[in-house]
């Protein structure tokens, strides 16, 4: 069974999270370069790969005892609340142009680029840490990856406009303060419990 509660609370935590990052830029990059829907092909398979590896990461920490559970949440929502506050704005990365516009060769270069790009990423752990939190993995992961491909499709199809409207700064400043509290109410229920 699917809640509706948890799914909306990772979707909104992980959207913001990831609105700033390089992926949303690195998928704007390439979606004026090729294909929009060829592009968003590769990058929502690279995002559904990463998201299944974080829950079930996190669906191991799940056998811990609950109240460690809370305390190591608790701490990595904190680290991660920390890392986008103190991020620095990153450059353009350069992207290898494939040779052809072909589907296989426009969605292989979007799945690898993502692929490298967020396996560890900051969305990548809090989505192992919401797992853990939630004990409800298709949920969280439903959340997650509905809030990844949101973000690559905006990033694609019109993350400038957005960026021009919406200061990015403001918007890290809100997932940093959602992850915040995230992390003071895991540490909560660790000391509480």
């Amino acid at each position: 069974m699917i809640s509706l509660t948890v799914t909306a609370l990772v979707f909104g935590v992980v959207f913001l999270a990831e609105l700033p990052d390089k992926t949303a830029l690195a998928g704007l990059v390439l979606g004026t370069r090729y294909r929009a829907s060829y592009v968003f092909a590769g990058v929502a398979a690279a995002f559904a790969l990463h998201v299944t590896l974080a829950v079930a990461a996190g669906s191991v920490l799940t056998l811990l005892p609950q109240q460690l559970v809370h305390a190591l949440t608790g701490v990595l929502f904190l680290g991660g609340a920390a890392v986008l506050l103190m991020k620095k704005d990153e450059g353009d990365e350069e992207i290898r142009k494939p040779e052809d516009q072909s589907f296989w060769k426009v969605s292989g270069a979007g799945f690898m680029l993502i692929l490298v790009a967020e396996f560890g990423d900051l969305t990548q752990i809090m989505t192992a840490n919401l797992a853990a939190r939630y004990d409800d993995p298709l949920s969280v992961g439903l959340g997650a990856v509905l809030a990844l491909w949101s973000v690559a499709g905006l990033g694609i199809v019109g993350g400038k406009a957005l960026m021009k409207r919406v200061p990015l700064k403001l918007i890290t400043q809100i997932a940093a303060v959602l992850m915040l509290g995230l992390g003071v109410w895991s540490l909560w229920e660790a000391i509480a419990g």
